[in-house]
C-alpha cells in the first residue's frame, strides 16, 4: 500500500497537509481492499483525477493565488467557492493530482480538511452575579451593544422581540430568522433573553441587548471548517458596512477537535477568531465537552487571545458558591500549546432558556421542555452566551473597552478558589459585578 501515490503524496507533503486531510487521502484506499489486484492500478488512476475532496488552501501571495487558479485551469473536476478577505484561505474541492500540483508550488503554504464542526450541547444569571448591576445608580441591561450568536440560527421569540437587528443564513440561504436546530435559539436567550413569557423569571444578562443570529450550523447541529469561518468573517463584514451599529462580541458555542499543529496559529478557525478580535469584537468561545480529561479544550478556544468559557454546576443554589464545581464534562486544559484554559468558569447545568418549537432538539429532547417557551440544557455551550451576556454589561458600562481589556476585567474579577487547577477553573468563576468595576478602574 505504501507503494501508491495518494499514499506517497501524504508522506512526501506530510507537513503541509493537517492530520485529518493525511488520513482522508488514505482512506480512498479502503474500496480497494475488497477488489482483486488485477484492478488496483486502474482504481488508484481513476482516484487520482476524478475523487474529489473538500479542502481549506491556505497560500502566501498573489503567486499562490496564480497557482491556485492554474490548477482549477488544469483539473476540470477541481473548484474553488469562498476567498476568504480577513485571512489568506480559500475553500474548494480537490482532485489528488490536483493536489499534488498544488503542493508542488511553494507558495502554497498549507492544505486542511473542510472538517467538521459540531455545536458544544451535552439559576445561572444569579450565580454569576449578573442581576442588577449597577453603575451610578443604572442598572445594566447590555442595552446598546449587539451579540453575534454564530451558531444554529435564531427562531422569532417572544423573549428576543424587536431585537433580532440581522439575519444571515449561510446553510440554506434563508433571510427570515429561523433555527431548525434550537440550539442557537437557546443561547441567544442565556445571553439576552428577557424573561417576558416567565415573568422575567429565565432572562439573560443583557435582556436588553440587541441580536444577530449567524446560521453556520445545520439541523443536526453540524458544520464545516469552511462555513464557521464565513459566519465569522461575516460579522468583520457587517461592522464595516454598519460601523455605527456594529456587531461588538461573537459567542461560539461549537468547537471542533484540536488539531497537532507546530503552532497554535496554524489552526484556520483560530486565526479567523483572532482576526475579529483584532477588529475590536470580543470572542467567547466554549471550551468544549470533553472533560474530565486534561488537555481536551476545542479550537478555537485554543487560542490564547480569545476568552475561553468553561462551565460550572451552580447546584441551582443561586449566589451561594459552597457547594458549586466544575462541571465533568467542561473540558480542561491545558492546550497542545502549553496555554493555560479555560479563562473562567460561567454556569452551563441546567440552564432554562429560549425554546424553538419543532426544532430537532424541541422534538428530540421533549422532557426538556418547561412550559410552552423554554428548555433546559447543559454544556459549554451554554456558560459561553451566559459569559458574552456580561461583556454587553461591561461594554454598555464602558463602550470604548478594548477585548483585551475585558478579558482582564473578566478574570480579574473573577472569584478565586485556593488551590484549585487553572486548567479546570481558569481565573475563577465569572463574577459580573467585579469585573464592571475593575473595568471602570482602569
Amino acid at each position: 500500500m505504501f507503494g501508491y501515490s495518494i499514499v506517497q503524496l501524504a508522506r512526501r507533503h506530510a507537513g503541509r497537509l493537517d492530520r485529518p486531510l493525511r488520513h482522508a487521502l488514505v482512506s480512498m484506499y479502503k474500496p480497494m481492499t475488497r477488489m482483486p489486484c488485477i484492478f488496483h492500478r486502474w482504481m488508484e488512476r481513476w482516484l487520482r483525477k476524478w475523487r474529489t475532496i473538500s479542502v481549506l488552501i491556505e497560500v502566501d501571495d498573489a503567486e499562490g493565488i496564480e497557482a491556485l487558479a492554474k490548477a482549477e485551469r488544469d483539473h476540470f473536476r477541481m473548484k474553488t467557492y469562498h476567498h476568504f478577505r480577513h485571512v489568506s484561505f480559500y475553500s474548494a474541492r480537490v482532485t489528488p493530482a490536483a493536489l499534488e500540483q498544488l503542493l508542488e508550488h511553494p507558495k502554497v503554504k498549507k492544505v486542511y480538511l473542510n472538517r467538521t464542526i459540531k455545536a458544544l450541547l451535552n439559576n445561572a444569571v444569579p450565580s454569576a452575579h449578573a442581576k442588577h448591576v449597577t453603575v451610578n445608580g443604572t442598572e445594566l441591561s447590555g442595552k446598546g451593544v449587539t451579540i453575534a450568536i454564530v451558531d444554529t440560527g435564531i427562531a422569532p421569540h417572544p423573549d428576543l422581540e424587536g431585537r433580532i437587528v440581522a439575519f444571515a443564513d449561510l446553510v440554506n440561504g434563508r433571510t427570515s430568522p429561523y433555527d431548525d436546530n434550537g440550539h442557537g435559539t437557546h443561547c441567544a436567550g442565556d445571553a439576552a433573553g428577557n424573561g417576558r413569557m416567565s415573568d422575567r423569571l429565565y432572562a439573560g444578562p443583557a435582556y436588553e441587548a440587541n441580536v444577530v443570529g449567524v446560521k453556520v450550523l445545520d439541523r443536526s447541529g453540524s458544520g464545516t471548517l469552511e462555513t464557521i469561518m464565513r459566519g465569522i468573517e461575516w460579522c468583520i463584514d457587517y461592522n464595516k458596512k454598519n460601523p455605527v451599529k456594529r456587531i461588538h462580541i461573537i459567542s461560539l458555542s461549537l468547537g471542533g477537535e484540536p488539531q497537532p499543529f507546530p503552532a497554535e496559529n496554524d489552526d484556520p478557525l483560530v486565526q479567523v477568531a483572532e482576526r475579529a478580535w483584532e477588529n475590536s469584537i470580543v470572542v467567547c468561545a466554549a471550551a468544549g465537552n470533553e472533560g474530565p480529561n486534561y488537555g481536551t479544550i476545542a479550537s478555537p478556544g485554543i487560542s490564547d487571545r480569545i476568552i475561553t468559557v468553561g462551565a460550572l454546576d451552580d447546584r441551582d443554589t443561586g449566589a451561594t458558591r459552597d457547594d458549586d464545581a466544575v462541571a465533568p464534562f467542561s473540558s480542561r486544559g491545558p492546550t497542545e500549546y502549553g496555554v493555560t484554559k479555560p479563562d473562567l468558569v460561567v454556569p452551563g447545568v441546567n440552564i432554562i432558556s429560549l425554546r424553538a418549537p419543532r426544532s430537532f432538539l424541541d422534538k428530540m429532547n421533549k422532557q426538556n421542555r418547561v412550559g410552552d417557551y423554554y428548555m433546559t440544557m447543559s454544556g459549554t455551550s451554554m456558560a459561553t452566551p451566559i459569559c458574552a451576556g456580561i461583556v454587553a454589561l461591561m461594554l454598555q458600562a464602558k463602550p470604548n473597552a478594548t477585548p483585551d481589556e475585558i478579558k482582564k476585567a473578566l478574570k480579574d474579577g473573577a472569584d478565586l478558589w485556593k488551590g484549585r487547577d487553572p486548567n479546570i477553573y481558569g481565573a475563577g468563576y465569572v463574577n459580573a459585578k467585579r469585573a464592571v468595576e475593575r473595568l471602570l478602574q482602569r
